[in-house]
């Protein structure tokens, strides 16, 4: 009789291609895996009230330290699967000699050229909250700069389509995800320390689950570490290229052998 597996993850595309990548693991020792998204702080709780045993992943120890602390008693951190960290970042046809830092947005030519609204993503997200904090800290709402809650592709395609066009924009984003497998996209410098620093994407899971892995699976789930920049990749395939997240994974493999 298989095992059964209940793997969650963030609904973001980029965690979907990290748990496809535990989903075929499992399978391959064969367990039945079932898989669920939900946003961050929903994910957690689940998480935290068992309806599922494993989460792919928790960004530790800034952005998602304080979601997993009520939990973290019962929690097996099994591998680093990549470091994420935040950014806010720039088009590079922006030239750097002007716009840097955080603080040159306020500058008057920068201000006279770039977009005042900052398009994220959803409020539980680590960028969000760190976003909104840049946003007084820096006092940018009096230069007229906003931060806009919103979904994965609001935020991306707001970014695109400025692009396309050449217009000046800020992108609150992350490594890894796909935009900076396309496009050159430069960091700003955050001289307050605002964006987390970087974190570690862990794989958790209960403590009781991981008491039923076998040796050779636990040791192959300890050595998963696909880093930032296959992350990247993958996500690419399933956002732009309308893979699933197990054809991302073949590809990405055969590129891998070639």
């Amino acid at each position: 009789m298989n095992k059964i597996i209940r793997i969650g993850h963030i609904d973001l595309s980029f965690h979907a291609s990290s748990a496809a990548l535990v989903t075929a693991i499992f399978e391959k020792h064969g367990w039945l895996v079932e898989n669920s998204t939900a946003p961050h702080q929903e994910m957690f709780g689940r998480y935290g009230e068992q309806q599922v045993d494993m989460l792919v992943s928790a960004w530790l120890p800034a952005s998602h330290g304080a979601y997993l602390a009520p939990y973290i008693e019962n929690t097996v951190k099994l591998s680093v699967l990549y470091h994420p960290y935040c950014i806010w970042g720039v088009p590079d046809y922006i030239p750097e000699s002007e716009v840097a830092s955080v603080r040159d947005l306020l500058k008057p030519d920068v201000l006279v050229k770039m977009e005042k609204c900052i398009q994220g993503i959803n409020p539980g997200a680590g960028i969000s909250r760190f976003s909104r904090r840049m946003i007084d800290e820096y006092q940018l709402g009096a230069a007229g700069y906003y931060f806009a809650n919103g979904s994965e592709e609001e935020c991306f395609s707001a970014f695109e389509q400025a692009v396309s066009e050449q217009r000046w924009i800020v992108i609150p984003l992350w490594h890894p995800q796909f935009l900076h497998h396309r496009y050159n996209i430069r960091a700003l410098h955050e001289p307050v320390g605002l964006l987390g620093g970087h974190d570690e994407a862990t794989l958790i899971a209960s403590k009781s689950i991981v008491e039923k892995f076998s040796p050779e699976l636990l040791d192959e789930l300890c050595q998963l570490t696909p880093g930032n920049k296959a992350i990247s990749e993958l996500d690419y395939l399933i956002c732009r290229k309308n893979k699933t997240p197990q054809q991302a994974i073949d590809i990405f493999n055969n590129h891998c052998m070639k």
